[in-house]
């Protein structure tokens, strides 16, 4: 999925905004001169912020042992839980001090394992009735610069792939291309992930996308147009299931308000940076709450990177395409699922 970060940008200056600026341009002229009159190499004002008391207050408010604030406040203005707030301080107090990611973060945005994509397909299968490994790639329109995330996310809103920093002008197949997603399929480092439809056997998952995407095999794709009652439920259940992503988007954003504002003069690196930090904290966050499908970590043994040009043209197959999603239908329509079957006969 990849989905627009507002980065980079400022707003443009009316002829008010202009006058404005010019001031301030000139009253900074005339402060400089006049530090510069008074002989001090100090150019900078000097704020007192009184960081002590606050520290003090910030203590007294949540972190003491009978505090101002109960946890469901504490809660509402960190967005965790104290317990693992105070778990991430701890972690970081061990480590270096700079912060210097360690293997445990790492494990918050990771690729899933062979013990994860079961549980995934299990939880799929039962939710949407498509056994799957899904995602979705996305992207808006905006009147000023931004980069693009791609992302792969699971019905309990778990990242399980971010790829921030292609520029916002380029579409999803652009970001696609420069995107590491497939790489571990590539060197032969993926989790084996078979499964069965309609009585045929698959190696690989797939995402779900959206019409401008080639016909894949890695790739599913929705009906523009469906005529049959067996293809308007697939229609039906292909946009339900891709709501799941989009969901996790926005509880993302409204989580870490950061990612919904304007970040201005900031690099696309410390961005970047920002993005990951953000999605591993949303990550950390459901584990803590106990709502992850697959909280433990399970390595799959150690496979070495080994590149296999046969891979890319299964994964580019486009009978295989039409195959699985020929077979996904059926596997639909052999179910009984009344929903679909009565929003198929409003369409």
């Amino acid at each position: 999925m990849a989905d627009e970060l507002p980065p980079l940008w400022f707003p443009p200056m009316s002829s008010d905004d202009s006058s404005d600026s010019s001031i301030l341009f000139f009253q900074n002229l005339i402060e400089e001169a006049e530090l510069q009159d008074t002989g001090t190499s100090n150019r900078r004002r000097y704020i007192e912020r009184q960081r002590e008391e606050g520290h003090e207050t910030l203590m007294a408010d949540y972190f003491v042992e009978d505090p101002k604030y109960n946890e469901d406040i504490f809660r509402h203005r960190f967005r965790m839980s104290k317990h693992l707030f105070l778990q991430i301080v701890s972690d970081v107090e061990e480590n270096d001090p700079w912060f210097v990611e360690a293997p445990d973060a790492r494990e918050f945005l990771r690729r899933p394992t062979s013990h994860d994509m079961a549980l995934l397909y299990q939880a799929h299968e039962e939710k949407h009735h498509l056994p799957e490994y899904r995602g979705q790639y996305m992207r808006g329109d905006h009147r000023y610069p931004n980069i693009m995330l791609e992302a792969v996310a699971s019905q309990d809103l778990w990242f399980w792939h971010a790829f921030a920093g292609p520029p916002g002008s380029q579409n999803d197949i652009n970001v696609l291309q420069q995107s590491p997603l497939f790489l571990t399929e590539r060197n032969g480092t993926a989790p084996k992930c078979p499964f069965y439809v309609n009585n045929h056997l698959y190696k690989r998952g797939y995402l779900l996308v959206d019409g401008i995407y080639p016909s894949w095999f890695v790739f599913v794709k929705s009906i523009p147009y469906p005529h049959e009652v067996n293809e308007k439920k697939f229609k039906r259940q292909h946009e339900a299931a891709r709501k799941d992503v989009k969901r996790a988007f926005g509880v993302l954003k409204g989580k870490w308000g950061v990612l919904s504002r304007p970040m201005r003069a900031r690099s696309v690196k410390k961005i970047r940076n920002v993005v990951y930090t953000c999605i591993i904290l949303h990550n950390m966050i459901l584990k803590d709450d106990g709502k992850a499908i697959a909280p433990v970590h399970i390595r799959d043994p150690p496979v070495e990177p080994a590149l296999d040009d046969t891979v890319l043209g299964e994964l580019l197959n486009e009978d295989t395409h039409w195959r699985l999603k020929h077979d996904l239908i059926d596997h639909l329509a052999s179910q009984d699922l009344p929903h679909l079957l009565a929003d198929s006969d409003e369409d």
